[in-house]
């Protein structure tokens, strides 16, 4: 197992209740919101949650079929 850095576990936590990513980088004294990306990562609780906000699939999945038109727009481009 690794240590877990104090910062890690403050950002998770802070994400997990809902909190910005911007928010979280001044709150952990970072200049850009993009350092803060090395400290936050999806847990699998979120993960599973962002997958109950999506619609299963309607259609079967397969090759697109293209219209003749649409085909010949592309052509003509």
């Amino acid at each position: 197992m690794f240590k877990r850095w104090p910062n890690w576990d403050a950002a998770m936590d802070l994400l997990q209740v809902g909190i910005e990513r911007s928010v979280i980088a001044l709150w952990l004294g970072h200049e850009r919101a993009e350092t803060t990306q090395i400290y936050v990562e999806a847990t699998l609780a979120m993960k599973g949650q962002a997958l109950e906000k999506t619609s299963p699939r309607t259609a079967d999945p397969g090759r697109c079929q293209p219209p003749d038109s649409l085909l010949a727009f592309l052509s003509s481009l």
